[in-house]
């Protein structure tokens, strides 16, 4: 009997995100990770106690690509906008992990829609800079731009539009100027 071939844990988890990014969470299974290793399913088992647990790894690299997006271009001179942007290039560039990360269902009310992480508050801040709200004005801002940005995103990452960057930029930069102007003419009072 020829050995069984051996594979590290990253090896198993990068053939797991490749496949994910090709067809999706629901594509991986043992089976095929081991065929894409080229051996048998035990390394898999020795490494991880089950496929969920190899799921949860994906999962987190995943997200790991997306705060990579997210926090690529916040430092530059529009920081805010760059933002805005590769979120929806991310749901361009990885339509399936934006899927797995964004077009699930969720416990999310609009109340907490805008959390906490590192992406998030980071996101908020540079807001702040561009717009000079407070930071929990800036958090309430943030949740409209949002769901503007995430419905583009959506829009994107199923191929249901075909926007040019120049007009996925315009309309976003316009977007979100006006929201603004409309905030601070109300003077920054939450509708009821």
């Amino acid at each position: 009997m020829p050995p069984v071939k051996k594979f590290q844990k990253e090896e198993i988890i990068d053939t797991a995100y490749e496949i994910v990014k090709r067809e999706g969470l629901d594509s991986i299974n043992a089976r095929r990770i081991a065929k894409e290793l080229g051996g048998s399913v035990q390394p898999i088992y020795h490494n991880f106690k089950d496929m969920e647990e190899l799921k949860e790894e994906v999962n987190s690299k995943i997200y790991k690509k997306y705060e990579e997006y997210m926090l690529s271009g916040i430092n530059e001179e529009k920081g805010y906008k760059n933002t805005g942007l590769s979120f929806i290039r991310f749901a361009n560039d990885y339509p399936e992990f934006f899927r797995i990360l964004f077009m699930k269902e969720s416990k999310a009310t609009f109340k907490n829609f805008v959390l906490t992480d590192k992406v998030d508050d980071s996101v908020i801040k540079v807001g702040q800079k561009f717009t000079g709200l407070s930071f929990e004005e800036q958090k309430e801002f943030q949740k409209k731009v949002s769901i503007f940005t995430f419905g583009i995103a959506c829009l994107v990452s199923t191929k249901s539009v075909n926007f040019t960057d120049q007009e996925i930029d315009k309309l976003l930069g316009d977007t979100v100027i006006e929201m603004l102007t409309g905030l601070k003419v109300k003077g920054g009072k939450e509708s009821e």
